[in-house]
């Protein structure tokens, strides 16, 4: 029996590519859901703290890159590559 991919990579380049955009995808949520605290602390920035961007956008954000992220680690190579590889 012979050692078949012992020295190939665990995924494509389209999966790393997923991968980093997925990673992306959640920094970017992260960064639209800080902020909204006010520069005085007795006073209560109720805009800005359950704006729409914060309560809705990120979160929906950061679940689509979390699926992403899994769908980039579930992905198959193609079958193409594959057979004209082994020959």
């Amino acid at each position: 029996m012979k050692d078949q991919g012992k020295d190939e990579m665990p995924f494509e380049k389209i999966n790393y590519q997923l991968f980093a955009a997925a990673a992306g995808l959640a920094i970017l949520g992260y960064l639209l859901m800080a902020g909204g605290g006010s520069d005085d602390p007795a006073v209560f920035n109720y805009d800005g703290l359950f704006a729409f961007r914060r309560i809705t956008l990120a979160p929906l954000m950061i679940l689509a890159a979390f699926g992403l992220a899994i769908y980039a680690i579930l992905k198959k190579p193609n079958e193409q590559e594959e057979d004209s590889s082994s020959n």
